[in-house]
């Protein structure tokens, strides 16, 4: 790879890593406590990520895929929606998912094994920062 005076790459397109946006200094993932994982970022912004909201996150290809169903799936309206003698159906209860361990993969992401057996999601340090929960962030999303 060639670089300039600035330490800057050459070819465009390259690793996240040369913006300091997606470039974590400071990375906690706080498994014993349950507190969720803490990063601050190379420009000064820092992100919290609860577990819970980490596992509804997760980039794997089974989790897209079910995200996936949910958005195009139908819900029946109406007195179709309930079963017949009952009343309108309730989710059913899940635990609230917890971490169990979390690990590094490389320098460009960590990977947690989660309480309800999923291990699979990789999150990468650039995906972490795009799915930031912060106000400052959202609002970021939503204007483009």
């Amino acid at each position: 790879m060639l670089w300039d005076e600035n330490e800057e790459p050459l070819t465009s397109g390259m690793s996240p890593f040369f913006d300091p946006r997606k470039r974590p200094s400071s990375v906690k993932i706080n498994v014993s406590t349950g507190k969720g994982v803490d990063i601050e970022w190379g420009d000064g912004h820092a992100s919290h990520y609860e577990f819970t909201y980490l596992r509804e996150q997760c980039p794997c290809a089974t989790c897209n895929e079910e995200r996936e169903k949910k958005e195009h799936a139908t819900v029946p309206a109406g007195p179709a929606a309930t079963l017949p003698g009952m009343g309108p159906s309730l989710p059913m209860y899940k635990p609230k998912p917890t971490a169990r361990q979390a690990k590094a993969v490389g320098s460009y992401a960590i990977q947690i094994d989660f309480s309800d057996g999923h291990t699979t999601g990789i999150y990468s340090f650039e995906y972490l920062r795009s799915v930031c929960p912060c106000e400052e962030c959202k609002k970021a999303m939503a204007s483009g």
